[in-house]
């Protein structure tokens, strides 16, 4: 394989005919069952090839077809000289190179070999190649799949980072225009998650005498109440907001071009703003009349990433299914009433019943909230298999929220 010209290669290869009929260059009679001796023939065959992006996976480009020069019989080889054309300009492509059965099919999806080559374009049209494989239509599969998931992972965190000075200064807004006009102004982010944490506690502490924690004293009860309160509050707000978050924003699915992707991600980090300021108010608490702060803290990190994770891709997809199901609001609201009674944030894990008990601890935020606890309150590092089936469970939402919201995020605009 060498260069020829700034958009052009030419591949110098040799082609085996593995099957049992004939290629023909030309519009073949044979192409039923053979009779007697004579072998079936197909045609006409060619040699083609076409050119992928390689961050998409979306066709580019259907090449100019080779001639095999001569008719090819089973088991003869032919040696070819292929001129393969790029589209012009910058970018990266996936070039696969394969015999074709013109208005039939191309041979590598019926599951022969074919040849693949990844070509880099940059400005100047200075061509960069990688060397040419040989791939099973299965391998092929397999390598699309595994891009796939990459791709499915690395998007949303690319559309993060292009977009983080849009995303920044629409979270900003929308936490400043919630208070727009009061009194407190911006200081309600802090006085809200204040007032409810004070309300759940005088409910359940004062009221109904919820107890426990080691010393089973109402301080314990404060600390281990506020630990499990402080995660559902970032994650509720988000959750809660997220079946209508489109609909409260059809100026920019009808109107401009936007990147619809980035408005449950705004969701996800102002409910992240609001557990920073309960977090001010536990660990100030924690530290000035609790257990104080341990090593265990360094784990927050290894807790707080699939707690994102899981709330971004439950967010995505309300998000988009509040677009389709208008009653996704009303029944969410519903939904995590219940998940918050089902979570022991309010009474102790030791009051659920026992027989029942592996199915409470299959709610992710049963374990989120107990992790929380091993860290802060407890100073130990959060229960290995727990937190990993967490992580997989946070990481499999993301993926499936984000790709069910880029998938159908096209069909907002005719249904709102």
């Amino acid at each position: 394989m060498h260069l020829d010209g700034p958009d052009s290669l030419v591949l110098e290869c040799t082609l085996e005919n593995a099957s049992s009929v004939r290629w023909e260059q030309h519009a073949a009679d044979g192409d039923a069952e053979p009779s007697g001796d004579s072998v079936a023939a197909v045609g006409p065959v060619q040699f083609g090839y076409k050119v992928f992006d390689s961050a998409t996976g979306a066709l580019r480009l259907d090449g100019a077809r080779t001639p095999l020069g001569q008719t090819s019989e089973p088991g003869s080889r032919t040696s070819l000289r292929a001129e393969i054309h790029l589209p012009r300009g910058e970018g990266r492509y996936r070039v696969v190179l394969s015999p074709v059965h013109e208005q039939v099919a191309w041979f590598h999806e019926r599951g022969s070999e074919s040849l693949v080559l990844d070509v880099t374009s940059d400005r100047d049209g200075k061509l960069t190649a990688s060397p040419v494989r040989r791939v099973t239509r299965h391998r092929m599969r397999l390598e699309r799949l595994t891009q796939m998931l990459l791709r499915s992972f690395w998007y949303p965190l690319r559309t993060m980072s292009r977009h983080r000075s849009l995303i920044d200064s629409m979270v900003r807004r929308d936490i400043q225009g919630r208070y727009r006009g009061s009194m407190g102004g911006t200081a309600w982010t802090l006085i809200h998650p204040l007032f409810l944490m004070l309300a759940y506690y005088f409910v359940f502490s004062i009221v109904l005498r919820v107890r426990f924690g080691p010393e089973e004293e109402t301080g314990s009860f404060t600390f281990y109440f506020l630990s499990g309160m402080v995660p559902w509050l970032a994650f509720s707000e988000a959750v809660g907001r997220a079946p209508n978050i489109i609909l409260e924003n059809t100026n920019f699915v009808k109107r401009i071009i936007f990147p619809l992707e980035i408005l449950p991600v705004n969701l996800t980090l102002t409910g992240l703003i609001t557990e920073l300021f309960g977090m001010v108010i536990f660990l100030t608490a924690v530290v000035a009349f609790g257990p104080g702060l341990g090593w265990s803290i360094l784990y927050f990190p290894v807790i707080l990433i699939p707690q994102l994770m899981l709330t971004m891709g439950l967010c995505w997809f309300l998000a988009a299914l509040g677009v389709f199901l208008r009653d996704t609001g009303q029944a969410i609201g519903i939904l995590l009433t219940v998940w918050f009674f089902a979570t022991p944030i309010c009474y102790p894990a030791s009051a659920l019943p026992q027989g029942w008990l592996w199915l409470f601890q299959a709610n992710p935020m049963y374990t989120l909230v107990e992790a929380y606890r091993d860290i802060f309150l407890i100073h130990t590092a959060p229960d290995f298999y727990p937190m990993a089936t967490f992580w997989l469970i946070s990481l499999f939402a993301f993926w499936f929220g984000h790709s069910w919201f880029y998938k159908v995020k096209k069909s907002f605009a005719d249904l709102i």
